[in-house]
């Protein structure tokens, strides 16, 4: 029996020497100018898949000083090729449908969570038609309606956490910053129904599909583990829980005007006039809620980190709010006039976009423009749009955090104002409304662009800084341990948003809360 297995290993060992042996020879003799180069690799399914997913910006920046702006390598047998800067950017957002393919990259992972009819698994058509619909609920009647909730949600929080009470205490910033997006999104724009609804069981379903995230999935969704099984049965009873809820309202009618996305889907019609089933409306809203949770967890938790380190400018924030607000708390239109506020919000998105890389699969050979290099059909071609905000050229000192340098927009600053007003731009519809089309080319996307844009940058820049605006004129906090540097993105996360056990000192401004808070008590 020892000699079968010995003669079994041993098989297998030439086997992987063999493979390492043939993946050098073919790195180093079958070079094809005609391909992207292909990034350095011992073992050919194994590829750059550790470097990249240790740190995926570091990757880049070095494959970008040895290869240029285009490269390929290999991650868990997949061939990604990679186009870094403004005209990666605008190649691989602004692709033509016939070239590019989201659905086939992202579905595996994101079916099983968000559940069948929208988003990845249907096509690109009705899915762009779905956006057009999520849209529609992020209107600026909309977001006044919401903001008043997000501070009543986080001051709600301050007031009644026990880890707030006292004249000081010591909290991880993370699961802080995690729940109160997640109790404001839902007050807010899921609706009051939802809201009610946050027991002990719901967030057990909301925490296993959560973790339904989890990186194997890319691969391997189908697998029966116990992961998968939470998974799936926590998908159905959320949707069964928005079904509910959309039943009842169907029955009762929107007695008292509400305004939250709930009502949009319910009143809302595809293109062709239908309306939307039952089961698309909760899932669409269980996708809403994974989402845009989790961006808001990330650059949120992002923002009280590195103003903790900087505690003067927390004071800068508090003099802003009483210079334009006298005290009060914001509303959506006063939320605009804090500049700084804003900037705080513009600078950790810069340096920590919520997703550092965006994926395609490329379904026909495509030719890098002004080269005679082509992608071929079957790679996965993958854009970057936070190294641009990363390089020196847009922005000096790029990874120092200083939200004083939009203060006076450099060049880059004011492409991105240019982007914005859509001077001297032109604008295309994907189904989902008017984009500027040549947006690709500001070095600050941290909401991506093209085809698949995130529809909720107004709520997410709404929802964070009513936040923030509320941490500020109810709260004063720093590191525990002043000399400590900001930690460093964990990336081991699919998202970049899980700063776990960093623990940030909050001393309440007791007075300030007694104050400013009774109104909304």
């Amino acid at each position: 029996m020892s000699a079968v297995i010995t003669k079994i290993l041993t098989t297998l060992l030439w086997l992987i020497v063999i493979s390492v042996v043939t993946n050098i020879v073919k790195q180093l003799l079958f070079r094809d100018p005609h391909r992207p180069p292909v990034v350095w690799h011992w073992f050919p399914l194994i590829g750059s898949t550790v470097d990249y997913g240790q740190d995926p910006y570091e990757f880049f920046f070095k494959c970008r000083e040895k290869y240029g702006d285009f490269f390929t390598f290999g991650l868990l047998g997949m061939k990604v090729t990679v186009y870094l800067g403004a005209k990666g950017n605008n190649f691989i957002l602004n692709g033509k449908l016939k070239d590019l393919n989201a659905e086939e990259v992202y579905g595996p992972l994101t079916v099983p969570v968000f559940g069948r009819g929208v988003v990845y698994d249907v096509d690109n058509a009705r899915f762009m038609d779905q956006k057009r619909l999520l849209k529609e609920g992020f209107t600026s009647t909309n977001l006044r309606a919401y903001v008043p909730q997000f501070i009543k949600e986080t001051e709600q929080y301050i007031n009644t956490n026990a880890i707030f009470q006292g004249e000081g205490g010591v909290c991880d910033i993370s699961t802080v910053l995690s729940e109160i997006s997640l109790y404001s999104a839902a007050g807010s724009l899921q609706g009051k129904e939802v809201r009610d609804s946050f027991d002990s069981s719901f967030a057990t379903y909301y925490r296993h599909l959560d973790d339904g995230f989890a990186p194997i999935n890319f691969m391997f969704p189908w697998l029966p583990i116990p992961v998968n099984r939470r998974r799936d049965r926590a998908q159905k009873m959320m949707a069964n829980l928005y079904m509910d809820i959309i039943k009842k309202r169907r029955s009762t009618g929107n007695e008292d005007g509400s305004h939250d996305m709930l009502w949009a889907l319910m009143d809302g019609r595809y293109k062709e006039g239908t309306p939307l089933a039952d089961e698309e409306i909760a899932n669409l809203m269980i996708a809403l809620l994974m989402g845009g949770q989790h961006n808001s967890a990330a650059s949120g938790t992002w923002i009280m980190l590195h103003l903790a380190h900087r505690p003067h400018l927390i004071e800068e924030l508090y003099q802003e709010q009483l210079s334009v607000l006298g005290g009060q708390a914001p509303t959506y239109d006063t939320l605009q006039e804090l500049t700084l506020h804003n900037n705080v919000i513009k600078e950790t998105l810069r340096l920590h976009s919520p997703i550092h890389s965006i994926m395609r699969k490329v379904k026909q050979p495509m030719q890098i423009p002004e080269t005679d290099v082509v992608v071929p059909a079957g790679h996965i071609l993958l854009a970057a749009p936070g190294v641009p905000s990363r390089c020196e050229e847009f922005f000096p000192d790029p990874m120092a955090w200083n939200p004083h340098r939009w203060d006076k927009p450099d060049e880059a600053g004011q492409q991105q104002q240019l982007n914005e007003k859509g001077e001297d731009n032109d604008t295309i519809d994907y189904g989902y409304g008017a984009v500027l089309s040549k947006a690709v080319n500001s070095p600050y996307l941290p909401f991506g662009a093209g085809r698949h844009r995130c529809v909720g940058e107004t709520f997410a820049y709404a929802q964070l800084g009513a936040i923030l605006a509320t941490f500020v004129r109810l709260l004063q906090w720093e590191q525990v341990d002043p000399m400590a540097p900001v930690p460093a993105t964990d990336y081991s996360e699919l998202q970049t948003s899980e700063i776990m056990e960093v623990l940030t000192d909050f001393a309440s401004t007791v007075d300030v809360l007694a104050t400013n808070a009774s109104s909304y008590s």
